[in-house]
């Protein structure tokens, strides 16, 4: 039986789900599951950070769901990537950008599973957690054909950073080849460190044109105050808005602040691996991992501190101590809208997207996020506007009879499927479709 904290409050109202029963391989419906384990990489299995447990939420009292009986069935769309780590539709042209984590950048037509490289992409420092991450297109694509990477990269030194850059996409469909032209950094979240671990790291437009990147803490282990994510003057811990070009923002928070980074909009997060746009709200949604358990789920305001470390749900590792004081306990931080308490099992998060295609009505409005040691996908319904009064409730699990990591998610414009990355060093990328 789960065990509940002493500090539980409604936002941590857990329950226990029953095994998913004689599913067939391709096909399925919305079922209870659980996926107990004894790894202990709960994010990229490099560092023994963030132990496995069953997948756990928190939220108030499930109520009717419309969408607990879809039913659904599995389609792979192409085979053999080496640690897909992010996944972006091309406006207008219907083919499915595919970062790899060793440095690959592909081009994949979902009709046909056909996959080609796209020259042009960064060297990267593919190392631990660090490497080619998230993809972004822009918005106005294809009259602006700029695409977005975020990656893991050094210095002179040897020490790395979280970097985003762009360059602009040729599609070689007349007999050339496909490549990034031009591509360069436009920015690294300083400062650079010697670490391999927690470089965030997802980008994504809001409804005002901005590019949002989050990063990583880097596994500052320094619990208190002095933590970098506390630390306004630097931009690890945080998410960053930025300007198409790559400049901070003009409306960030801090940029009249002489003690405060420009290009930060929100800090004191510590490993932020999946971002999406709510469209009802326009707000941006984060899910972030804690350290033993202590997983969030976020909505992100100007300014806001979201408490790591000296606010947290999480506990140290192998131990039952908590890392901090509970959001509720401080007024100077923002807390988070569903979290996993120590001792829940946590969902170690990667990838998140609010469906709103047609293929599935009855989920439309619902949040999905990975999850990677816990091996399911999450759905969650949303009520309410805003940080104060949404509730989300976690619902039943997908793919949660497949062993699967899941790392990356995206909704397909023309069909309303949705797209799974598997994170695995030979990996397929999956669409989920009606039955």
């Amino acid at each position: 039986m789960t065990r509940l904290p002493d500090r539980a409050d409604r936002r941590t109202v857990l329950r226990t789900t029953a095994g998913l029963a004689s599913l067939p391989t391709l096909a399925g419906c919305l079922g209870g599951g659980s996926d107990d384990g004894d790894e202990s990489d709960r994010e990229d299995g490099s560092d023994g950070d963030d132990d496995d447990g069953s997948g756990g939420g928190g939220g108030d009292s499930e109520g009717p769901d419309g969408g607990d009986d879809v039913e659904y069935e599995v389609e792979r769309v192409a085979e053999e990537f080496e640690h897909p780590w992010g996944l972006a539709f091309l406006p207008d042209d219907g083919r499915l950008l595919v970062t790899e984590r060793p440095g690959r950048l592909s081009l994949v037509d979902p009709a046909d599973g056909a996959v080609e490289e796209v020259a042009g992409a960064p060297e990267v420092h593919a190392e631990g957690q660090g490497g080619l991450l998230d993809v972004a297109v822009h918005p106005e694509f294809p009259d602006d054909a700029r695409v977005y990477l975020t990656y893991a990269a050094t210095n002179d030194a040897g020490e790395s950073a979280t970097h985003v850059g762009s360059g602009r996409l040729s599609l070689g469909d007349g007999g050339g080849a496909h490549a990034l032209d031009g591509f360069e950094a436009l920015r690294a979240a300083g400062p650079f460190v010697d670490s391999d671990q927690h470089f965030g790291s997802r980008a994504t437009f809001g409804p005002d044109g901005a590019l949002f990147v989050t990063v990583g803490d880097r596994r500052d282990t320094d619990f208190d105050a002095d933590h970098v994510s506390q630390d306004r003057s630097n931009e690890l811990g945080s998410t960053l808005r930025l300007t198409p070009d790559g400049d901070p923002h003009p409306d960030n928070p801090f940029v009249d602040d002489a003690d405060g980074a420009d290009a930060l909009y929100s800090y004191g997060h510590r490993n932020p691996q999946a971002m999406a746009v709510r469209p009802e709200t326009g707000a941006i949604w984060q899910c972030e991992h804690g350290e033993e358990d202590g997983d969030e789920i976020n909505v992100i305001e100007r300014g806001g501190n979201y408490g790591w470390p000296i606010a947290s749900e999480a506990c140290q590792y192998g131990t039952d101590d908590p890392v901090a004081p509970a959001h509720d306990e401080r007024d100077d931080v923002v807390a988070p809208v569903h979290y996993w308490p120590c001792g829940s099992g946590g969902f170690p998060p990667s990838g998140a997207v609010f469906y709103d295609g047609d293929a599935f009505p009855e989920w439309r409005g619902d949040l999905f996020a990975g999850t990677l040691a816990a091996e399911y996908l999450g759905r969650f319904t949303v009520d309410g506007a805003g940080i104060d009064d949404a509730t989300v409730t976690e619902r039943d699990p997908l793919l949660a009879d497949r062993g699967w990591r899941v790392r990356a998610l995206a909704v397909e414009l023309a069909t309303g499927h949705l797209y799974v990355a598997v994170d695995a060093a030979d990996a397929p990328v999956v669409r989920i479709v009606p039955a």
